[in-house]
Order: C-alpha cells, then sequence, then structure tokens
C-alpha cells in the first residue's frame, strides 16, 4: 500500500493512497505499529476520505537522519571516472534532515550554484522500526517501504571538500515521496529522471553493488536505524544539471513519481 502524510483541516495527517486521487486517513503514527502490514487492519482506518486536491502532500516521514549511499551503480561510478575507486564495503554519508522537502516543493539553488547542481535519482529504503546489528537475513523485517529519493549534488563543493556534507547538505537538497510504498520487492525496479519530461536517467535498482539486504546490516552495524529513517542506496548513470525554471521527475515503477521544480535562491535585503 502507498502511505502519505499530508495537512488536511489545518492538521497533518498520515493516510492511505487508495487510488491515484483518494486518501484514505489513518488514525495514528504509523511507526506506533511494529511494521506496515499491520496497516491492512481496518481498525487502524478512519472513515474519513479526502482527494489529493483538497490536501497538502508533505514528506511521508520525517527522518532523523538520511543515510545515502555513494558510487553504489557501475555505470555512475564510469561517468564520474571512479570505477577504480568502487569501494570494498558500501561508502556511506549524511544528508541533514533540515534538507528534506516534499514532491511539489522547490529545489532552491545556492547562491553562486547556477550550472553547478545536479540531479541523481535513486531508491531509498524507509525503516520501520529500530534497528541495530541487523543481519542480512532479518533485513527486510526492519523495512516499512520504498519510496523515490532525489539526492540533489553540488558538484563543485562535493570535488572541492574532501567529504561531501557541504555539497549534499544543503536545505532542499533532499526531495523524496510522494509516497511509502510497502507492498513492493525492490529487487529489480525500473528508475527514471526526466528534466522538463526530456528522459534523463534510467537504471535498474538490480544492478546495484550493495543491494537493500547489505545495506541495512551494513548501515545498522555503524549506527542505529530509527523508525523513519532513509537509506538512499545510489544513484545510476546519467546524472545531470538542474537550473533555475526546470521540473525534475524521479520516477520508479511500483511507487510513483517525486517532482520538484528549480529555482534560484530569493535574496534578501
Amino acid at each position: 500500500m502507498k502511505l502519505v502524510r499530508f495537512i488536511a483541516d489545518k492538521e497533518i495527517k498520515n493516510g492511505i493512497l487508495i487510488d491515484e486521487r483518494t486518501i484514505k486517513a489513518i488514525c495514528h503514527n504509523l511507526f506506533d505499529t511494529i511494521h506496515g502490514d499491520i496497516l491492512s487492519n481496518r481498525s487502524v482506518c478512519c472513515d474519513i476520505e479526502y482527494t489529493l486536491d483538497d490536501v497538502v502532500i508533505l514528506p511521508p516521514c520525517l527522518p532523523s537522519k538520511i543515510v545515502a549511499i555513494g558510487l553504489n551503480y557501475l555505470g555512475h561510478a564510469k561517468e564520474r571516472d571512479k570505477e577504480h575507486l568502487l569501494p570494498s564495503e558500501p561508502l556511506i554519508f549524511l544528508k541533514p534532515p533540515t534538507a528534506v522537502i516534499a514532491s511539489g516543493d522547490a529545489i532552491v539553488l545556492p547562491c553562486g550554484s547556477e550550472g553547478r547542481v545536479y540531479y541523481e535519482g535513486e531508491l531509498a529504503v524507509v525503516i520501520g522500526k529500530k534497528a541495530k546489528d541487523v543481519s542480512e537475513a532479518q533485513a527486510r523485517e526492519y523495512v516499512l517501504g520504498y519510496t523515490c529519493f532525489n539526492d540533489v549534488s553540488e558538484k563543485y563543493f562535493q570535488k572541492l571538500d574532501v567529504q561531501w556534507t557541504r555539497g549534499k547538505g544543503f536545505d532542499t537538497f533532499a526531495p523524496f515521496g510522494p509516497c511509502i510504498e510497502t507492498d513492493l520487492s525492490p529487487d529489480n525496479l525500473k528508475l527514471e529522471t526526466y528534466v522538463n519530461d526530456v528522459l534523463c536517467q534510467v537504471g535498474f535498482t538490480s544492478d546495484l553493488i550493495f543491494g537493500i539486504d547489505r545495506l541495512v546490516s551494513f548501515v545498522s552495524s555503524i549506527m542505529t536505524l530509527l523508525p523513519g529513517d532513509i537509506i538512499a542506496t545510489g544513484t545510476p548513470a546519467g546524472v545531470g544539471r538542474i537550473i533555475s525554471g526546470d521540473i525534475v521527475k524521479v520516477k520508479i515503477e511500483g511507487i510513483g513519481t517525486l517532482s520538484n521544480s528549480v529555482r534560484t535562491k530569493d535574496l534578501i535585503s
């Protein structure tokens, strides 16, 4: 099922997207349950429905941290001339939760960064319950579902700095959504990124160097993952620039489309 978070009646609510236009409200916090499958129990749903026209869609969860994976597709490593640097273990970095925006929100270019900001479409894993030292065999038990993610990156700073925090950490540089899909195998999904409706990036999650189970196990061996935390699994080949006025869309089969406009930062006089 597709889980969404939204504003309606001046309140933040959770819900299930039951068709392309209709949301059925959920009566409690998604992460009060042990696993998303319990949402199939009708008792968690309210007798309240909304149409998408009547709500404001929010990021589908609020992560305490976003753990992103670098160089996890061979094709992307080659296009960055880094195929000789492929890691023997997952290469991780963090994006701050302050970078999060929803589908429909604007990616804001930092001052002076026009022409240096790139899209990176990715599949993201949403953690469903507290995870520490999880085995690969148990990894899926800790996953609530999957969503679309755009690892927006300021490439000049990313290349200039020894680590990637500045280039990856600007406000609005972590769009994800529009929903969390709970009933989905992530092992061979088609991922596409469009800029102004032109297809720019195509990949398949079957080409991940480190798969979902390995990533959940590896990251949880380093840091405790909390409900709502996100692991962004890396981007395939085809990343490229976005500039003010663009519309960038990350589409993953079975999940939906994450869509964001791009604009320059408003200067305060």
